[in-house]
């Protein structure tokens, strides 16, 4: 629910962008502004994704840590939805996403956040088993897998 009341907030705010920029420009010049930078944003955004695919293939090359690439993937997926979407501070988000200074301090911010919650709550990785204990000091463990 809260998503839908964002999205709903949003989709209001993007109308009374638009409409205030059509009183004080025009309608046709805002509709040429809003194709202009979401072609902007489409050519930013190739370049960008074409620059962290290399970067994600160095990254796996090299057998490094690519974190910041895959981040850097996942906010670029994230500026094309804002692109596609129509609208003025959409737009400006996605903008905000591609340039790689304004994408650096988010990436960067994510990061952190993510290794303190990993400190936090570790992931165990594990299969559930029948366990038979025949001795209170040895336990057999008879595995089979259903695929």
């Amino acid at each position: 629910m809260p998503v839908l009341a964002l999205l709903l907030i949003a989709v209001v705010a993007e109308l009374a962008v638009i409409i205030a920029v059509g009183q004080a420009v025009g309608v046709l010049a805002t509709i040429l502004l809003l194709v202009a930078v979401s072609m902007l944003g489409v050519t930013l955004l190739r370049r960008q994704g074409l620059r962290t695919l290399m970067a994600l293939s160095d990254a796996a090359r090299n057998r490094r840590d690519a974190s910041p690439e895959v981040t850097d993937g996942v906010l670029l997926a994230v500026a094309a939805g804002l692109v596609v979407f129509p609208g003025f501070l959409s737009d400006v988000a996605a903008l905000f996403l591609l340039f790689p200074p304004t994408r650096g301090i988010v990436r960067r911010r994510l990061l952190r956040r993510s290794a303190a919650r990993r400190q936090t709550n570790p992931v165990v990785d594990g299969e559930v088993v029948d366990g038979e204990v025949v001795n209170p000091n040895v336990i057999v463990i008879d595995s089979h897998r259903e695929d």
